[in-house]
C-alpha cells in the first residue's frame, strides 16, 4: 500500500475518533451518520492537498464527491435536528454490554473503514498522475449523473410526501414519482454514484482492484446496513408489503400489477 493510501487511512480513522468523542459527549451516536457523507469530501481534499494531483479528472470526481458528501451531510443533519437517537444506534445502547468500547469499534472505527475501501477509487484517481481523457471517462460522469438524481430526487420526493397534509396522501408509504419504480431510489442512486467514480477510474493503468469500492457500497446498502433495516421496520406493514409485492426493492423497473 502506498504511502497516501496509508495516511489517507490514519487521516480517517483520526476523522472518526473526533466524531466519536462528539457522539459521547452528546449520548448519540447518530452524529456518525452526519460525519460519513463528510469524511468523503475531506478525505479526497486530503489526497489532493497532500499530492498536488490537479488536473481534470481529479477535480471531476473530486467536485462530484464534494456535491455529493455534502448534500448527503446536510439532508441527514436537517433530518436528525431536535431527534432522539436513530432507532439502530439507540437498539444497540440497550442491547450492548461495554457499549462504549463497542460503539468505538463497531461503529465508529468500521465505519472508518469502510469509508477508506469505498473511497480507495477517489485516492487512486487523485493520486495518479494525468493520463488521456477516455470514454471511461464520459461514461462515468453519466452514470454518476444518473445515480445522483436518484439518490437527491428520492430524498426530496419522500421529505415532500412527509410534509404533506394527512388528506393529501394515498396511505403512509411513498409510492410516488421515483419511489415508484424502486423502494430505495436513494440507495440504489448512492451505489450507482460509486460504479460511475469506479468506471471514471479506469481510464488510470491497474485500476481494476479498486473495484472494491463500489461492490463495498452495494453490497452495504443492499445486504447489511441500508435496504434491509429499513424493511425489517415494515415488516408487519401490509401496505408496505402489498407496495413491496409490485415494486422492485432496488433496481428501478416498471411496476407490478
Amino acid at each position: 500500500m502506498s504511502s497516501i493510501f496509508v495516511s489517507t487511512l490514519i487521516f480517517i480513522l483520526a476523522y472518526f475518533i473526533v466524531f466519536f468523542i462528539i457522539g459521547v459527549i452528546k449520548k448519540n451516536n447518530s452524529v456518525v451518520d452526519i460525519g460519513w457523507g463528510l469524511g468523503f469530501v475531506l478525505a479526497s481534499y486530503f489526497v489532493l492537498l497532500n499530492t498536488g494531483n490537479i488536473n481534470f479528472r481529479s477535480i471531476i470526481v473530486t467536485l462530484f464527491v464534494t456535491i455529493w458528501g455534502l448534500r448527503l451531510s446536510y439532508h441527514i443533519y436537517k433530518r436528525n435536528k431536535g431527534k432522539e437517537e436513530d432507532f439502530r444506534y439507540a437498539k444497540w445502547r440497550e442491547n450492548w454490554n461495554y457499549f462504549y468500547v463497542r460503539s468505538f469499534f463497531q461503529i465508529f472505527i468500521l465505519q472508518g473503514l469502510l469509508l477508506f475501501l469505498i473511497v480507495s477509487s477517489v485516492i487512486n484517481i487523485n493520486s495518479n498522475v494525468a493520463a488521456s481523457l477516455t470514454a471511461f471517462d464520459f461514461i462515468g460522469i453519466a452514470i454518476w449523473i444518473i445515480g445522483f438524481t436518484f439518490e437527491a430526487l428520492g430524498d426530496k420526493q419522500l421529505r415532500d410526501y412527509i410534509s404533506k397534509p394527512e388528506s393529501e396522501k394515498d396511505g403512509h408509504i411513498m409510492k410516488e414519482g421515483l419511489w415508484k419504480y424502486t423502494r430505495h431510489p436513494n440507495y440504489f442512486g448512492e451505489a450507482t454514484m460509486w460504479w460511475g467514480i469506479f468506471i471514471i477510474g479506469l481510464s488510470v493503468p491497474g485500476s481494476w482492484i479498486f473495484i472494491i469500492s463500489p461492490i463495498t457500497i452495494t453490497y452495504l446498502l443492499l445486504f447489511v446496513s441500508g435496504v434491509p433495516l429499513l424493511e425489517e421496520r415494515y415488516a408487519d406493514d401490509e401496505e408496505f408489503q402489498e407496495y413491496a409485492k409490485r415494486t422492485n426493492k432496488f433496481f428501478p423497473w416498471f411496476p407490478g400489477k
